[in-house]
């Protein structure tokens, strides 16, 4: 995939084109038995994470959605769409993991022309985004969130770490740290006067608990619980990866930081 020369409405856009790049250069090349090895994405190999890449992104195109019956007892689908995704997976499954990596390049291709054609009021249309009500701009970063967490998926099963840092990496992070309210006050219960902060590779944010309800605040001097990760690690824990790595520092109230830890898992 060349890199088009023109700017685009968003960098988002931009952002996303460097995130193919980077699961290209990391896909080249490999064997079949390692397009077929588990990730912490349940029930997915990294042929599957790339097969999910090119199957949004042909859809947005509007090419029509493979009309294939899923197996039954797949253990790792828990919604409908969980269900949708696994659909385009599915249909490629019998396919050579090379095919799919030619695939994704070329349905990305198409896809950035298309991108780097919108211009700012095409960028404010509303859309139906996964996460709820949002703009076209809103679904491009989270394209660029789930791109980037299936690659780390796919580094973290094949052993590669990389492109741990960049501008598609702080998109990510600041996309899933504005959940972190949510996590904080609903899914892990911090009682009031709480304050927790979490630290993703420079990323710093503080939240505290008013009253029964958690919301962003200043970064405090004495937090009752800090949490400190790297991107790739936050990615796991955000994403509910089953492979997630314990290389999380806490300090202050642990058992608190522990419950904080766990919420972080709120991608369906």
């Amino acid at each position: 995939m060349e890199e088009p020369p023109a700017t685009p409405a968003s960098p988002s856009i931009e952002h996303l084109e460097e995130t193919w790049r980077s699961i290209f250069d990391l896909c080249a090349g490999l064997t079949e038995d390692e397009w077929k090895t588990p990730t912490g994405c349940p029930g997915w190999t990294v042929q599957d994470n790339v097969a999910h890449l090119v199957d949004y992104e042909a859809s947005a195109l509007g090419r029509p959605r493979p009309d294939v019956a899923l197996p039954e007892g797949l253990d790792h689908l828990k919604n409908p769409l969980g269900e949708a995704n696994e659909l385009g997976v599915e249909a490629r499954r019998p396919r050579h993991g090379q095919e799919v990596l030619d695939e994704l390049r070329e349905v990305a291709t198409e896809r950035s022309a298309q991108l780097r054609a919108l211009t700012e009021e095409d960028l404010q249309r509303p859309v139906d985004t996964p996460a709820g009500p949002g703009t076209l701009a809103d679904m491009l970063t989270l394209r660029v969130m789930d791109t980037w967490s299936h690659e780390q998926d796919i580094r973290r099963a094949l052993g590669r770490p990389g492109h741990v840092a960049g501008p598609a990496v702080d998109e990510a992070v600041a996309y899933w740290l504005g959940f972190l309210p949510y996590a904080v006050g609903k899914r892990a219960g911090a009682p009031d006067g709480a304050t927790v902060v979490v630290e993703v590779d420079g990323h710093r944010r503080a939240v505290e608990v008013v009253e029964g309800r958690a919301r962003p605040t200043e970064v405090l001097d004495a937090p009752t619980t800090v949490l400190a990760m790297s991107s790739p690690t936050f990615a796991a824990h955000v994403g509910g990866r089953s492979d997630a790595p314990a290389d999380v520092d806490i300090t202050g109230d642990a058992a608190l930081g522990r419950r904080v830890l766990a919420a972080l898992s709120f991608l369906p």
